[in-house]
């Protein structure tokens, strides 16, 4: 099992991606505007899905490339540092455009919503590189079995994942409105949001093959 403070650190780059507006966001709160709560919970249930989809294929496959390939991990680190850099910049740009500024959606029944929740989540390129190249990071093979420790790793960003966008689902009108009267605090969220980024990036593009 990885250290607590692995998982402490992992959980909080987690916390960074899914708080950095991308396709997930963007659906769910368009699905939550446009077609009510219970409609975002139902995507919601989908983007899971994909997020299980990704764990497994990263714990039994990717990591025992990472170990096996020479410079494997050197490219998937400085990969992942590079990708990070480009979400924080994403995040405070000028003319960054607010998730909760979306066009509202066609009803749909709750099949399609969660087909729809999981092929938005297998089509975003920040679920995919954080797999390939972010988790391996997390990785200490002096910790025990990497298969158990990819799992960890994988079950806390899911957890986190599902947690902060079930919230955001269940209140996205709120904050959309909350936001429209004060868009000072969405330009604090993403400066907030592209400064931790931007300090994981350069950690792990700098820090030392294990």
């Amino acid at each position: 099992m990885p250290m607590t403070t692995t998982l402490l650190a992992f959980a909080l780059v987690s916390l960074g991606m899914v708080l950095t507006p991308g396709p997930n966001m963007v659906y769910l709160v368009s699905r939550s505007i446009s077609q009510g709560r219970v409609a975002g919970l139902i995507s919601l249930g989908g983007v899971a899905l994909g997020f299980f989809f990704y764990m497994l294929c990263a714990a039994f496959g990717i990591t025992a490339l990472v170990f096996a390939v020479p410079y494997a991990y050197d490219a998937l680190r400085l990969a992942g540092a590079a990708y990070l850099l480009w979400l924080a910049w994403q995040a405070v740009r000028p003319g960054g455009r607010s998730p909760f500024q979306v066009h509202r959606l066609p009803a749909d029944s709750p099949r399609k919503l969660f087909a729809m929740g999981f092929l938005t989540n297998l089509l975003n390129p920040k679920i995919a590189m954080l797999y390939l190249s972010l988790l391996p990071q997390f990785i200490d093979p002096a910790q025990g079995s990497v298969l158990g420790q990819s799992l960890a790793l994988g079950f806390t960003q899911v957890a986190v994942s599902v947690t902060v966008n079930a919230m955001i689902a269940a209140a996205a009108g709120s904050i959309a409105a909350l936001l429209a009267a004060r868009p000072f605090w969405m330009l604090l969220q993403r400066w907030l949001m592209g400064t931790m980024l931007a300090a994981f990036a350069v950690k792990m593009a700098v820090e030392a093959r294990r």
